[in-house]
């Protein structure tokens, strides 16, 4: 008796271990899993001839993506591209991965994150060995290894550039953000960099703007950010954007990290996913515009004029000209890639939703491109953000006939109860404060010494943060006493900046206007005006950006 009741003990406990430790690897009834959803939505468009090689511009939709910002994990891109250099014959042998692929989004270095998104600027040196976001921001927080926080000096004299991002108005849902990059001839080609017998170019690549409460250029990659790479592997010499023109041909998509999912199995064996509810514009025919006139230009366009100008011509007008551009065609269709999946899962096996079952990729003119939706799965919302179409929250894990897995949409009521997903909550995760955003405050450093010449001013975005910012004469910021220029290179370039802030206003259009749809704005707080004095030839550097108290 004794003997049997050891055996039946002995039992129990192999069974609580097998419940404890082996029942969630297999995946047990009723577990909650978390997960996420990630891939592409690739957006096809006609190609334009390669001579149309001096930067692009588009208009996107900036919206909320998620009901809730979901914490430091969230990665995810509006629609946007990669401008990588034009090669006159094959590609170099090296490899030489460089390009610009910022844009709007939320990013896991975001510090001061909201349902809004933000822009960055998104250079990258040869292979990420640095980046650069914006003026003062880039890889990394050590001022001691900068890693590209130089490699942007700040243009505009009316715009501040918080280093989190570019702050968009609080509540933007739908709206268009007009931007593109062209080069500018502010600075000039050097034959020697960093003292080494290798060139630097002199494409300035610029950041336009057109919302609807600034227009025109805000800042730009100085050339010595690509080229630095040339100084240790000389044979890389005139491989980079600093030297190169761009390709006008550009893949244009929505990347998309990590949305938050969670995965359980009935008691069937049956799995069901749930991803936190997503959105997309809705306007009002009920289809959602994303994208509208892509567009790539030539040299003629803005580079000519400025150049003469700048050589002793007549004022150039800094409007680009739309007669040497060639807007990129829809044809028609998309293809998505989003998958959800647990971290557990190789790639290789990772399964996608049934993305077409509910949304329609389409060109809703030859120039904008879209999406209609099944409103039999998809909802209408119109939130205090402005009106949203909210994507299908709940995925069943079937095969197709095929016989290939994949998630199709179910509705909720037919969701079984004991997998628990209706009780799952997506909200705002509880989190240590934001730490600041510092600079170097040592007297000596190129902050202090020239330093600015008025402040420290605030602002407050809308993103909960204070940014602390001084003015600086252009040539004495500290992109530019990082840039490889001479002391005669910085004046010859604050003498041209200084007929750009004269001339080029910031309430009128440079970028062609969108044909359709409604401009977004900037974040108000980060609109500013130059002191008295003060109006051409300096410009808004933040210093500091913190929680607000």
């Amino acid at each position: 008796m004794l003997k049997k009741r050891f055996f039946t003990l002995f039992t129990s406990c192999l069974a609580l271990v097998f419940v404890l430790h082996l029942a969630p690897v297999l995946g047990a009834p009723n577990e909650i899993q978390k997960g996420e959803m990630a891939g592409y939505l690739i957006v096809p468009h006609d190609k334009v001839p390669e001579t149309y090689n001096a930067g692009f511009s588009m208009y996107v939709a900036a919206w909320p993506l998620l009901q809730e910002y979901p914490g430091r994990r969230f990665q995810t891109g509006l629609f946007g591209t990669w401008m990588h250099a034009q090669y006159d014959g094959p590609k170099p042998a090296k490899k030489v991965y460089s390009d610009i692929e910022g844009g709007l989004g939320w990013w896991r270095d975001t510090r001061f994150a909201t349902e809004t998104p933000k822009f960055i600027m998104g250079g990258v040196a040869r292979n990420f060995v640095a980046w650069a976001n914006g003026p003062g921001a880039g890889k990394g927080r050590d001022w001691d290894e900068p890693k590209g926080k130089y490699g942007v000096a700040q243009l505009s004299p009316w715009l501040l550039w918080p280093p989190d991002g570019l702050n968009l108005k609080q509540g933007t849902c739908g709206e268009l953000f007009g931007y593109g990059y062209l080069p500018l001839p502010l600075t000039t080609a050097k034959s020697t960099t960093a003292g080494k017998n290798v060139p630097t170019g002199n494409n300035c690549w610029t950041l336009f703007l057109n919302t609807g409460n600034f227009k025109g250029p805000v800042a730009f990659f100085t050339p010595y950010f690509w080229s630095r790479a040339t100084v240790d592997d000389p044979g890389l010499a005139g491989m980079f954007l600093d030297t190169r023109p761009s390709g006008p041909n550009r893949a244009l998509q929505m990347e998309t990290q990590y949305v938050p999912s969670v995965q359980s199995t009935d008691e069937k064996g049956e799995i069901y996913a749930r991803v936190a509810p997503t959105s997309f514009p809705r306007g009002p025919k009920g289809e959602s515009v994303v994208v509208h006139r892509v567009t790539a230009y030539n040299k003629k366009a803005l580079w000519d004029a400025v150049e003469a100008w700048f050589e002793g011509g007549a004022p150039a007008s800094g409007v680009i000209d739309p007669q040497e551009a060639a807007v990129h065609s829809f044809p028609g269709g998309g293809r998505a890639t989003w998958r959800i999946y647990t971290p557990s899962v190789p790639r290789e096996k990772r399964t996608r939703l049934a993305w077409n079952s509910f949304a329609s990729p389409v060109a809703l003119d030859s120039s904008t491109f879209g999406f209609r939706w099944d409103y039999q799965l998809v909802t209408r919302k119109d939130s205090k953000d402005g009106p949203l179409v909210r994507l299908p929250e709940y995925y069943h894990l079937v095969k197709d006939n095929n016989n290939k897995a994949q998630w199709v949409v179910v509705q909720p009521k037919d969701v079984p109860a004991e997998t628990g997903l209706a009780e799952v909550s997506f909200s705002r995760p509880r989190g240590k404060p934001s730490q600041p955003y510092v600079t170097p405050d040592d007297a000596e450093s190129c902050w202090k010494k020239p330093g600015p010449v008025a402040g420290p001013f605030q602002a407050h975005p809308g993103d909960g943060s204070v940014v602390t910012y001084y003015w600086y004469r252009f040539a004495d910021q500290p992109a530019l006493l990082n840039a490889d220029l001479t002391d005669k290179e910085r004046e010859s370039l604050q003498a041209r900046v200084e007929k750009l802030h004269r001339n080029w206003k910031k309430d009128r259009d440079y970028l062609a206007p969108p044909a359709i749809g409604k401009l977004a704005d900037i974040d108000p707080a980060l609109i500013v005006t130059p002191p008295p004095g003060l109006e051409a030839g300096y410009v808004p550097i933040a210093t500091r950006q913190a929680a607000e108290e």
